[in-house]
């Protein structure tokens, strides 16, 4: 048997927001669904994000992420992966969703491409609400594989309303607020159910996560491990 992982598509760092409200009857999480015709998980039931931009690494935060989250971030990758992987989070939230993580202020020089949209609205985007809870690297298989974080952000921190999905991208449909309890029974790929039991615990303990939970498929067994 071959202890070499096998060839395939590159993996691309990526990063996810689980958006979480808070209601009397228990938090609801904020989902969409992927189009038929997607390359990567079709009609599946999935969070906001996508893969890390090269402009994501030079986007001025208006709050950084805490120092917890950055040391477990960086400690994996490279010194100021976290920030950009924390601006990519925030830009893909407002991507497929519309909604905006940030703080108010002007941008300092010129705004990305891929920022403007979001620049436009006078806000700057704001990494403090976010907690690192979820790391995943996509099995072999798929078209498409990505080396994943997934963050954990208050919906309270939304800049407007939270039910406002109208500059919303099309990536994903059916954009709603799920009652934690119900989000299971969805269409989901098999990592988000993962995800979603974790954070359930997560939430019922409240607090921030001891250790982050790591499901490695980087190599030819996967591995389940936590980030300390």
């Amino acid at each position: 048997m071959s202890d070499t992982a096998p060839a395939g598509p590159p993996i691309r760092d990526a990063a996810t927001v689980l958006l979480v409200r808070r209601r009397p009857g228990g938090p609801s999480i904020l989902m969409g669904q992927r189009g038929a015709g997607a390359a990567f998980m079709p009609n599946k039931y999935v969070f906001p994000g996508g893969a890390l931009d090269p402009g994501d690494a030079g986007v001025p935060l208006a709050s950084p992420l805490s120092p917890g989250c950055l040391s477990r971030l960086d400690a994996a990758a490279r010194p100021g992966m976290g920030a950009a992987l924390a601006a990519a989070a925030i830009r893909e939230l407002w991507e497929e969703t519309g909604l905006a993580l940030g703080l108010p202020g002007p941008w300092p020089g010129d705004v990305p491409a891929d920022w403007q949209a979001f620049a436009a609205t006078g806000f700057r985007p704001a990494a403090r609400p976010l907690t690192f809870v979820f790391r995943a690297i996509t099995p072999p298989g798929p078209p498409r594989r990505f080396d994943a974080r997934f963050f954990l952000a208050d919906a309270a921190h939304v800049a407007g309303d939270p039910d406002d999905f109208s500059r919303a991208a099309d990536e994903l449909s059916h954009l709603h607020w799920v009652p934690l309890a119900e989000a299971r029974r969805l269409n989901l790929p098999f990592i988000t159910e993962v995800v979603l039991a974790e954070v359930g615990a997560l939430l019922a303990r409240g607090g921030a996560p001891d250790a982050v939970p790591f499901f490695d498929n980087s190599g030819p067994r996967p591995l389940f491990r936590r980030l300390v």
